[in-house]
């Protein structure tokens, strides 16, 4: 049954931020995030590479309208899409990714494309000549409640920082206006790591602006580890959390330890942010500073999510982990 001797392991999220406001938004969003992890898992079980199931479980968010990536994707100030997405095979230590593209139905699968490219980031005209190369149809990424919630905010000349985590009417939309991201880690049979992240951005923001998701501040990985990051992208880069956090599993830390760690400081620094991570040997783990994290994973058993995580002590920071040893 095992390739390698290894569990495979696997998490996702869907962004982070304010929580959902009613239990309806709450089941929905649990069951977009555990049917993804089902058929990602899957592919874990059959052998295939942790970067391969990173990049199509991206693009399965994408596709999830009410999240901030790919459709659904929130827009600038100037009422244009611009997406960013990257992609990490640890294995290799190969980042990849693409900036403010728009008109694509999958930043993730550009991200992918130039895994294998000497010039391996490229931004929207970059990403443009790209797409005509590979043959990718243009596709709009706009929905009706991105559109409405852009132009509510133009009347009032866009007072919010930002727009919300969760477009899906009013059943799930976040309750506060949060930050959205998609993400992924993978832990394959062969014990290799990889990390995936897209985002649409913040939404209203100035024309033009570059998050974190396309920057090994948002998303790293190594062999030893692998994050992706959601939350206010300054933050995320002022913290330079994923890489953090993986640097410090590969200089020794657990990776609980490292999680915590960078958490704490990011608390104690007043930013807004969470995290995913997985490490080598097995071990799952989450954090955030924001209200909650929308995060759902499997760590060879059974699949769990963060929908419902609340620490109960508020001397601690908001953190969990779930460990299994290898095979």
């Amino acid at each position: 049954m095992s390739i390698a001797g290894v569990q495979p392991k696997l998490i996702i999220h869907g962004g982070a931020g304010g929580h959902v406001k009613s239990k309806e938004g709450a089941i929905i969003v649990r069951q977009a995030l555990h049917s993804i992890v089902e058929q990602m898992y899957a592919l874990l079980l059959e052998g295939v590479s942790a970067a391969e199931v990173a990049a199509e479980a991206c693009q399965l968010l994408e596709d999830q309208t009410m999240f901030n990536a790919g459709t659904g994707s929130v827009l600038q100030s100037d009422g244009q899409i611009r997406m960013s997405a990257s992609l990490m095979d640890g294995a290799q230590q190969r980042f990849s990714g693409v900036i403010n593209v728009s008109r694509v139905k999958n930043p993730i699968q550009l991200a992918q494309a130039l895994q294998q490219q000497e010039d391996r980031v490229l931004s929207d005209y970059g990403a443009a000549e790209l797409l005509r190369e590979l043959k990718v149809p243009i596709y709009d990424p706009l929905v009706t409640i991105r559109l409405q919630e852009w132009m509510q905010e133009r009347e009032g000349n866009f007072q919010k920082a930002m727009a919300g985590v969760i477009a899906e009417e009013e059943l799930v939309i976040a309750h506060e206006p949060r930050k959205g991201t998609i993400g992924v880690v993978a832990l394959d049979r062969q014990g290799k790591i990889a990390a995936g992240t897209s985002t649409g951005g913040k939404g209203l923001e100035h024309i033009g602006r570059v998050s974190d998701s396309a920057m090994p501040a948002g998303n790293y990985a190594n062999e030893y580890a692998g994050v992706s990051c959601t939350g206010i992208g300054e933050d995320i880069i002022d913290e330079c959390l994923a890489a953090k956090i993986v640097i410090r599993v590969t200089d020794g830390l657990k990776l609980p330890e490292a999680m915590l760690r960078s958490m704490q400081e990011s608390k104690n620094r007043e930013r807004d942010l969470g995290a995913i991570a997985i490490s080598h040997d097995g071990a799952i783990a989450w954090g955030k500073t924001s209200e909650v994290i929308l995060a759902a994973y499997h760590d060879g058993e059974t699949i769990g999510d963060t929908l419902d995580w609340q620490d109960k002590d508020d001397k601690l920071i908001d953190f969990k982990t779930t460990m299994k040893d290898k095979g």
